[in-house]
């Protein structure tokens, strides 16, 4: 292997020790919290988690495999079975993120009417259209026969090898991409723009009230109105810098991949191998940030672990109080000896 290839390994290693551990507490989370499994969103983070857990057992270690082995690895029927499943999770993926927007899209900009247009029907429903979106492009590609091991990625994935069908697999491609990385991103923006836009005139509307409370105190003191001001500034921020990660994640990660695989189909531009594997690599960096991004920087979330580490903490600790208590009981000499 040559220093590019380990490095491209370990990174692959990495993401998938990562993705792992991170989907894995969000879930432990899920179970922990009945609050959490109340929340409607909690569906789509589900779905969510679920699709990157099985990302992370399914195609990173394949992609592992090819890199190390520079081939396919396992047999054709693997190959396909990981290449359908890779399609599939990537687009539920997408439309996921989707979903979770149009959530926040209703909470903030019809906060009134929230709870009766989103109710736990209303997203079931909106997953069952996700799998059904997602489910129908690799069966399409499964019964054509485009499914497969593609040396530019390393990867099991959407690949034709058959000249003929050049055509077709470039229209299907350019589709799918279209219906899932596209579709959702065009949902990301409209909704996060539109919760921005409700978010800054909520926060103008503080503001004024802020300066006009500090134009009538009069003694207050300099520190205090500095305070004041310097939490208008983090205010008009935080949801900017929210919306920005939000967009800026899905854009950072699956962009690269999208642009790479749209690019390869016209065989004028000659691709390296190490960049494909990069964006196939950035592609997968998205089930290492969702839960972060999503859950376990979130206020609930994070109370969440904490509670579960301190609970295993605690009896982890009075477990270990009363063995050396009943060591120490051990030790003492009984009366009369």
């Amino acid at each position: 292997m040559s220093t590019w290839e380990l490095l491209l390994a370990l990174a692959v290693v990495l993401l998938m020790l990562v993705a792992l551990l991170a989907n894995v507490l969000v879930l432990m989370c899920f179970l922990y919290s009945a609050d959490i499994r109340k929340q409607v969103p909690g569906l789509f983070i589900l779905n969510l988690t679920f699709c990157n857990l099985l990302m992370a057992v399914s195609s990173m270690p394949l992609t592992l495999a090819g890199i190390i082995y520079k081939s396919q690895p396992g047999g054709d029927q693997l190959c396909h079975a990981v290449g359908f499943l890779e399609t599939f999770l990537t687009s539920s993926s997408m439309l996921s993120m989707a979903a979770l927007s149009i959530d926040r899209w209703i909470a903030v900009v019809f906060p009134l009417s929230y709870h009766s247009k989103m109710r736990y029907r209303d997203a079931a429903l909106i997953l069952s259209y996700t799998w059904l979106h997602s489910a129908s492009f690799p069966i399409a590609a499964a019964s054509l026969s485009w499914l497969g091991f593609h040396h530019l990625y390393a990867s099991c994935t959407l690949y034709s090898k058959r000249p003929e069908d050049r055509t077709q697999f470039v229209i299907f491609t350019g589709v799918f991409h279209a219906l899932s990385f596209l579709l959702s991103l065009v949902v990301l923006c409209f909704t996060y723009l539109k919760v921005l836009k409700v978010a800054r005139f909520h926060c103008k509307r503080i503001d004024v009230i802020t300066m006009q409370t500090l134009v009538l105190l009069v003694d207050i003191h300099p520190s205090v109105r500095e305070r004041c001001l310097e939490e208008q500034r983090r205010r008009r921020q935080r949801a900017t810098r929210k919306i920005s990660t939000f967009i800026g994640t899905f854009i950072l990660c699956f962009a690269p991949y999208v642009i790479t695989r749209l690019v390869e189909l016209s065989s004028v531009v000659h691709i390296s191998s190490h960049w494909g594997i990069i964006s196939k690599c950035l592609a997968y960096s998205k089930a290492v940030s969702d839960p972060f991004v999503y859950s376990l920087l979130r206020h609930q979330y994070k109370k969440t672990w904490k509670d579960m580490l301190n609970k295993v903490l605690k009896r982890s600790s009075i477990n270990s109080s009363a063995l050396a208590g009943e060591r120490q009981g051990r030790s003492v000499p009984a009366p009369g000896e």
